[in-house]
C-alpha cells in the first residue's frame, strides 16, 4: 500500500492485527503531507517480512498482537543497523514507561486524534534530521523524559523540569516547573535511574533535585531540606530522614565545589 513520494517524504509502516484499526491508522497517515510511502502489516511476522523488502523511516505499532507483541517487535527493530523510529499506537495506557525505555519516539492512545498523530510525525521528522548519537544510559541522559497520561493524551515531561518527587502509593507525583503529574512508576525506580543526574532520596517519601536546594534547617529533633521555587513548583521544606542527612550534606558540598552553588 504505497503512494508517490518525494525524497524528503517519510516512509512508514503501520502494524495492527485488527483490520478496522489498521485501516483507520493508514487513512490518518495518508492525510499527512510529510508522509510518502505507507505500508501495512497485520502482525509482527508480516511486518518483519515487509521491512526486509521495504526499509522505512518509522513504524506505527500496536502492542497487543498474537505471536510477537509490539514490545517484542520494537526490541527486534532496535537491533537493526539503521533502526526505524517507533511510535506505539495502543488502547492501553499502562505500557508507556516500558515503551519509552525501548526508545519509542511517541506513544499514542486509541482512538487516535489527528493533533497527536501530527505531533508524532513531527517528532519522527526531527529524529530523522538529527545526527545519530549512540544510545546512552538513561540515568545520566540529560534529555530523559517521563511520559505522563492525562485525559487520553501522553505528554512528555523533561526530567530537567522536575523539582521534587513525592511517593504516592505505588505511583510517584512529579512536582515540576509546569505543574504536578502522577506517573505509574515507583519512587524507588526513579531514585535508581536519577541518582547520577543530581537527584537524591532524602526520605522514604521524597526525592529532590539538588540544584534547587537552598539549605538545611533543624526543626525540633529533625531536619528539613529547603527547595526554592521554580515555575509552578512552589518553594517547599521537606523532611530528611536521619540516615540521609550526612549524605545530603556531602552531595551539596560536592556540588558547591565542582559546579558552583545551585
Amino acid at each position: 500500500m504505497t503512494r508517490v513520494t518525494s525524497k524528503t517524504a517519510l516512509r512508514v509502516l503501520a502494524v495492527d492485527d485488527e483490520k478496522p484499526a489498521l485501516d483507520e491508522l493508514v487513512y490518518l497517515l495518508r492525510a499527512r503531507r510529510e508522509i510518502g510511502e505507507i505500508h501495512a502489516a497485520g502482525d509482527a511476522t508480516d511486518a518483519l517480512r515487509m521491512l526486509r523488502a521495504h526499509p522505512v523511516d518509522a513504524v506505527f505499532l500496536d502492542i497487543n498482537m498474537p505471536g510477537l507483541d509490539g514490545m517484542e517487535l520494537a526490541g527486534i527493530l532496535s537491533e537493526f543497523a539503521n533502526p526505524p523510529a517507533v511510535v506505539f499506537v495502543t488502547a492501553h495506557d499502562d505500557r508507556a514507561i516500558a515503551a519509552f525505555d525501548l526508545g519509542a519516539v511517541d506513544y499514542l492512545l486509541k482512538p487516535l486524534h489527528e493533533a497527536r498523530l501530527a505531533e508524532a510525525v513531527r517528532r519522527i521528522a526531527a529524529a530523522r534530521s538529527a545526527p545519530h548519537q549512540p544510545a546512552s544510559d538513561t540515568r545520566t541522559d540529560p534529555s530523559e523524559v517521563i511520559p505522563v497520561e492525562l485525559a487520553g493524551v501522553t505528554t512528555l515531561v523533561p526530567r530537567s523540569s522536575v523539582s521534587w518527587v513525592e511517593a504516592d502509593g505505588d505511583y510517584a507525583r512529579l512536582h515540576t516547573s509546569g505543574g504536578s503529574h502522577l506517573v505509574r512508576i515507583p519512587l524507588s525506580a526513579l531514585e535508581s535511574r536519577w541518582q547520577d543526574a543530581g537527584f537524591l532520596r532524602v526520605h522514604r517519601s521524597y526525592l529532590v533535585a539538588l540544584r534547587l536546594v537552598t539549605g538545611l534547617r533543624t526543626v525540633g529533633t529533625g531536619t528539613v531540606v529547603c527547595l526554592r521555587a521554580e515555575g509552578e513548583a512552589r518553594a517547599v521544606e521537606l523532611p530528611v530522614s536521619r540516615r540521609q542527612v550526612r549524605e545530603l550534606k556531602q552531595r551539596l558540598v560536592h556540588r558547591h565545589r565542582h559546579r558552583g552553588t545551585p
